[in-house]
């Protein structure tokens, strides 16, 4: 896991730094009409589910792994084996929507493939060793990476993408930081192209997304707070 975190904040580290030395060169520039707004909402919105999802899975594993001796097919294990890889995809697609030119969309991808994929298969293999015919049954069962819709809008949300309060602490800091990070760069982009009064009347397309999905968080955990009770209770 330490070894894991290093290379990404390694690759996070070189990503900031070119960012910082080619700044035109990476930046979309602001004004690019409706539909750069509505690029930016949906990137705003991809990144806070990324990190709901992230959430999610490692509040998740944390509390069924059982040191690793138990293989987890509930919660988000559910409809895809690889949640927090989806949470990252999800936000790397929500950063290029809202700040990026969109050739960076190839360099992202790129990227995610070269250093996820090799984690997963990694991952998969060590999993097959530990749990053999379990893993393949659940291999056969639940995609790698892709959900499907049909099993998405066949279940109960609070089954797949539970929320607990302590999770969201946790992670909290995190999903804050990234968020925090977007809207800097992206305030500080329209500021300079467009002035502070366009600003201040696109942001509120932002501010409305936000309370929303902290609607949301609000809904799931109540939800997840729900639906676990209720399980206990008809045992």
């Amino acid at each position: 896991m330490k070894k894991r975190l290093k290379i990404n904040g390694i690759i996070i580290v070189l990503a900031l730094i070119l960012l910082a030395m080619f700044p035109t060169l990476f930046l979309r520039r602001s004004g690019g009409g409706l539909w750069e707004e509505v690029a930016e909402i949906l990137g705003i919105a991809a990144i806070l589910l990324g990190q709901i999802i992230r959430t999610a899975a490692r509040g998740y594993k944390a509390d069924h792994s059982k040191n690793g001796s138990h293989l987890i097919q509930g919660g988000p294990y559910l409809v895809v084996r690889n949640p927090m890889y989806l949470g990252i995809l999800f936000i790397g697609i929500g950063i290029i929507l809202v700040l990026f030119n969109w050739w960076v969309a190839s360099i992202f991808f790129g990227v995610f493939l070269a250093r996820y994929i090799f984690l997963i298969f990694r991952e998969e293999k060590k999993l097959l060793s530990s749990f053999g015919q379990e893993y393949r049954r659940y291999c056969k069962k639940v995609p790698r990476l892709i959900p499907s819709f049909s099993t998405i809008f066949n279940l109960d949300i609070a089954v797949y993408l539970p929320l607990k309060r302590a999770w969201i602490k946790k992670e909290g800091g995190t999903s804050i930081a990234v968020l925090l990070g977007v809207l800097i760069i992206e305030s500080w982009k329209d500021i300079l192209h467009e002035g502070i009064g366009e600003y201040c009347k696109e942001s509120a397309a932002t501010f409305v997304i936000i309370i929303l999905f902290a609607l949301f968080v609000f809904y799931l955990g109540k939800r997840t707070a729900t639906f676990t009770n209720g399980t206990t209770t008809k045992r």
